[in-house]
Parts: C-alpha cells; structure tokens; sequence
C-alpha cells in the first residue's frame, strides 16, 4: 500500500521483470533503468512446488540484458518463463479489451505460449513468413523478381497460418469455460469468446495475389485477425462500459491463472495494480476470495482500507523503500 506516486507499480514491473525476463509495460530495457542510474538489477527467490528457485536480471546501458537461474547465467532472459509463470493487470492493459485487435492477438498468442510451449513459437514463425512473403511481394511489384518467387512463401504462410489459427481456437476452448464461470462470479453476464477470422488458403492468397502485389502487404492471413470479448450479447469493445471492459479483463486473468494450474500443476504468481479502485466492495470481496485460491498474488491499494480482507503480509510502499507494515 501507498499514496499514489510512491513506487507500487515500479515494484510489481521489478516483480515481473525478475521473474519473466522483460517489463510488461515497455519493450525497451533502457526504460526500466532509472533516469541517472548505468543500470538496474531485479531478483527474487522462493519456490516453484517443492523446487527452491533464485531469479535475477541485470539490465545496463549499452549492454544486453543477463539473467540467472539459480546462479547459473540463461542464454535469455525470457528463459525464465519456463520456471514461473506471472501474470499482470494494470489498467493501462484495459486495452487488451478496448484497444485495436493486434493487442488481442498479442495477449492470445503470449497465453498460447504458456499453456503450449511447443507452439510458443508458432506466432514468430508465422510473422517471419509473412514478412517474408511481404518482401517477395514488393521486388516483385517492382520488377526485381518474377511472381514464382512469391509462391514458396504463400504455401508457407497458409501451412502456418492455418496451425495458428487452430492454436488459437484451442487457446480459446480452455479458457471459455473458466472464463465464463469467473465473470458470473463478478457479476458480469453472459461472456464469451468468438474468434474472427479463417485460415489462409493457397487458393485465397492466389485470388488476393493481384491486391496483395498492389498493396506490398499480405492481405489473408491470422496477422489480422480478431478475437472478440463478448458480454451480454454485446462486443465489449465497441458497447462496453469502462467497468464492464475492467472486470472482462480480470475474469479472462482469473480463467487463464486457473487452467495454468490445472495444466501445470503451479499457480502463476498474479501482479495486480489499482485492482480494487474502481470496484464496488461487493465485488472486492469475490475477487479477493477467488484470488485466495488462486495461488501467491500481489495486490497494490492506496490505503489498506481499501482491501476487502485482512493480507497475509503487508508492505508500506514509500519513495525508495519497501517496508513491512502492521495488517
């Protein structure tokens, strides 16, 4: 807990920085470094089951970023997911909800990599396709290269495109059902999913050939496609209120938390920030009794009235110190 401005957000970013390798706020690791400082360190230890584990990394300017487990050094740092899974809610990821499709896709694609990680690597491939069918594409409209240049990187990106799409449809199937139970539990009725887009085809990239040769860009595919939130019948993006979009979002987190544990047997760790500002004390008292069972969660408020109930530990955020206060 702590007034606004004092650190509580920088101290759950260090959390997820520790334990995932990067920040979920920017992509960019100078940004976590402190404005006249040569570089940051985050670490954490504690237990993923029965397995003591230390996390670190070590982020300096001009430098890459290192990252240790267990003292020895990782070959990346987003190695560490592989050891512990986290996952955050700040309300700036409203837009996973409210915002433009490819924050969809995004959020999708990195839940697919944690309930499959043998297709964690699918959406990178299928990018690297598509990028590469979009180069052919431009020589070719240019006159650098003939059309058959194209062709190899059309069977390619419809094979793949095709495995993400039914990857996602999968990702989708488990976290409805949890999804659905979770918002009813918030009071939030009749939620569901539904995917927006078909597999790229050879024949329809071969229809969309002369666009696509127009346009320099792949005009079919899962780069752009949608995943619609839907409650009460009604899209949430477009015809949702603000607390509507907020308690979609923490119910698709609670759903997604709960099939991680039942697939891996190890609750995520859960950074949630500025949670319970905008929730009416009902609902504080259903997510905190959900959050209970949900495995070690961090939760950030103003003041500790705020908390529906009492919290295992404590902590007294001020400007440059973490202090363990009385509950």
């Amino acid at each position: 807990m702590g007034p606004n401005g004092v650190g509580k957000t920088n101290l759950l970013e260090a959390v997820h920085v520790a334990t995932q390798g990067f920040s979920p706020r920017t992509r960019m690791d100078s940004q976590v470094v402190r404005f006249g400082a040569e570089g940051a360190r985050a670490a954490v230890t504690g237990s993923r089951g029965e397995v003591r584990i230390e996390l670190e990394v070590t982020v300096r300017r001009g430098e890459g970023k290192r990252a240790r487990l267990n003292g020895a050094p990782l070959r990346a740092a987003e190695q560490l997911r592989t050891m512990v899974s986290t996952l955050v809610f700040t309300p700036d990821r409203l837009g996973v909800v409210k915002g433009p499709p490819a924050a969809r896709r995004a959020y999708f694609d990195r839940v697919l990599g944690r309930l499959a990680p043998a297709r964690a690597a699918l959406p990178a491939e299928y990018g690297a396709a598509v990028a590469q069918r979009n180069a052919a594409l431009r020589r070719a409209g240019v006159g650098v290269s003939g059309r058959d240049a194209i062709e190899p990187w059309s069977e390619r990106v419809a094979t793949l495109g095709a495995e993400l799409v039914a990857a996602r449809l999968d990702v989708i199937a488990l976290l409805e059902p949890p999804f659905g139970a979770r918002a009813d539990e918030l009071r939030l009725d009749r939620v569901s999913l539904r995917y927006e887009g078909e597999p790229p085809t050879p024949e329809g990239l071969a229809v969309a050939l002369e666009r696509d040769l127009e346009r320099g860009t792949t005009s079919l595919g899962p780069h752009l496609d949608d995943i619609v939130l839907a409650g009460g019948g009604r899209d949430l993006r477009s015809f949702g209120s603000q607390g509507e979009q907020r308690l979609a979002l923490l119910a698709l987190l609670l759903a997604e938390a709960e099939t991680i544990a039942e697939r891996t047997g190890v609750p995520p760790l859960l950074l949630l920030d500025d949670v319970l500002s905008e929730l009416d004390p009902g609902r504080r008292r259903i997510l905190a009794a959900r959050v209970r069972t949900a495995g070690q969660a961090l939760v950030t408020a103003t003041d500790a009235a705020m908390l529906p109930t009492a919290p295992d530990q404590l902590l007294e955020v001020t400007p440059g110190a973490v202090l363990e206060a009385a509950a």
